[in-house]
This record gives C-alpha cells, structure tokens and sequence, in this order.
C-alpha cells in the first residue's frame, strides 16, 4: 500500500526547516560579525553582566581620556612654569655677574629680558585658554610689560586671575591639583623686581659702568631674596611635575583596567567561530535532508496515491 502523507508529518518537517534556517542565520551572522549575537536578548542570562561590564568600560574611557588632555595641558604648563623660573635664575645670575665685574651697564636690560621672560611665562594658554587665569581662562592674567609698571601701579593690580584652582579626576576614587594661579607665582619675583627698579630710579641710582659702594651692597641683599625666590618656583615647577607623575600612574592603571574590562567583554561576546562553522555547515546540511524529506512526502502525497490509473482493455 502507498504511503499517505499527513497534516502532522508537513509540519514537523517545516518546522525542521525552519530551526534550520534560524541556525544557519545565527551561525552565519557569528561568522560574519564575530560575535556571538546582535543584541542584549541574543546573550541571555550574560546579558546584564555585559551591560555593567560596557558601563565600566565607558566610565574608565572617560576618565582615561580625560587624563590624557590633562597630561598635555601639565605638559604645557611645565614648560611655562620652566620659563617663570627661568627668569628668577637669569635675574639672579645677571645681579651676580654685575657684582663680580663691578659693572651695571646691562644689568637692568638683563632684569627687563628676565621678567618679559616670566610674564610670556604666565600668560601660556593652552588650546587657547590662559594656563594661570584660574576660572577666567579667557582673560590675560598678567598685564605688566616693563619694569616701570611694577613701581608706577600695585603688584597686585598687575594680576587678571580668579582663585579658582583647576583640579582633575584621575578616577572615581582620585582627584589631582593641576592648576596654579598667576598672581601665586609670579608676585614674589615681581616684588623683587620692583624693589631693584625702584633702588635704580631713586637717589642711589641709577646702575652705571661703574657700581658705588652703595649700589653693591644694595644688590648683595637682593641675592639671597631672590634665591628665596628662584627656590619657591622649582618647587612650583615640582608640584607640576608630582601632578604629572599621578597622571602618569593613573593613565597606566586605567589603560589596564580597560584592557581587562574589554577582555571580559570579548569572553561574552566573541563568538567561536570554530562552533559557528561547524554549526552553519550542520544548518546547511539540515535544510537540505529536510527538503529532500518535503519533496519525498510530496511525491507520496494522497493525490498521487488517488491518480487514475490506465483501464484494462475488455
């Protein structure tokens, strides 16, 4: 007796093929992408794992590029801070050399190259904001062009910045000072400055040729003042370079938290494309056995079991 097909034996074997079907996209996908699925539903159970795992990422990411336009800006600021120090030295050395040749010929055009040297210092911006302005990073903070303006007006007059000192989060744990004010690093040498400006524009003044007795034992006072000076900014440019080692260490411990982080990720998300092969080659395989079985079934279905067949001649 001819097999008749049935209801139950279409579905079971359309319902073979589509699970096939479904299995050689996923598999195919995985191929294609290299991860195990296209959305957070396609990971289950691991779905809320992953996603406090991505959040960590990005609040890492953050903080790790953060750091890194913080380790520019501490960068920029070294060399600045490098430059106001710079001016104390050569202001010191040019008040040495006064006193050893016993000249003062250049010894003012050398302490007005030395503070053009620290105001062009101060006044660094840094993606065009002022370094040393505090909040008023838009605003100049030191206005002083000569030595005259530092005995014609108020040191303090001098000064454009507010009292806001930068501070940056390293991570959700720690914090860093990267930012100093202009009118905090600039008036003790400013003061001493003026004070020589003021002796060469007074009666003892002003530095000639040839210093008097006077004129050098004023200068020899003004060596260990400015030594006092030029040791309070190398610790300034210290402190900087302190802000720069934290950033440093917070950079490397952030570049490993999110290679750990992204690791994790990858152990969820990654697909096994060795497993992704193998299945995509079964799912093929799959839905050509279930079409061979529909065809089968077809050919065994009732209407050809019930075809006429030739009559026999009488």
């Amino acid at each position: 007796m001819d097999r008749i097909s049935t209801a139950s034996a279409y579905n079971q074997v359309l319902t073979n093929l589509m699970a096939a079907q479904v299995a050689q996209s996923k598999a195919g996908n995985q191929l294609s992408s290299t991860e195990t699925a296209t959305d957070l539903q396609g990971y289950g159970t691991g779905a809320e794992t992953l996603m406090a795992l991505q959040a960590t990422t990005t609040q890492v990411t953050g903080y790790l590029n953060n750091s890194q336009t913080v380790a520019a800006k501490l960068a920029t600021q070294d060399s600045a801070l490098s430059e106001v120090a710079g001016g104390a030295t050569s202001a010191l050395q040019a008040i040495t050399q006064a006193l050893a040749s016993g000249s003062g010929a250049t010894l003012m055009t050398s302490l007005q190259n030395a503070l053009s040297s620290a105001v062009e210092g101060l006044n660094s911006t840094f993606n065009g904001e002022y370094l040393f302005s505090g909040g008023q990073v838009n605003t100049q903070p030191v206005t002083a062009a000569s030595l005259s303006d530092l005995t014609a007006n108020p040191i303090g007059s001098l000064f454009h910045n507010d009292q806001r000192v930068a501070s940056t989060q390293l991570d959700q744990n720690t914090s860093v000072s990267s930012g100093f004010l202009a009118n905090s690093v600039g008036t003790p040498l400013f003061q001493a400055l003026a004070a020589i400006e003021a002796y060469d524009q007074g009666p003892n003044g002003p530095f000639t040729a040839n210093l008097t007795s006077a004129q050098a034992t004023f200068l020899t006072s003004q060596i260990a003042n400015l030594d006092g000076v030029q040791a309070n900014l190398n610790n300034v440019v210290a402190q900087n370079g302190q802000a720069q080692d934290e950033v440093t260490n917070a950079q490397t411990d952030l570049t490993q938290r999110q290679t750990m982080l992204q690791g994790l990720i990858g152990n969820i998300t990654s697909a096994d494309l060795a497993k992704a092969t193998t299945d995509l080659q079964q799912a093929q395989l799959s839905i050509q056995a279930a079409g061979q079985v529909f065809q089968a079934l077809n050919a065994a279905s009732l209407l050809s079991s019930l075809s006429p067949t030739p009559s026999l001649a009488g």
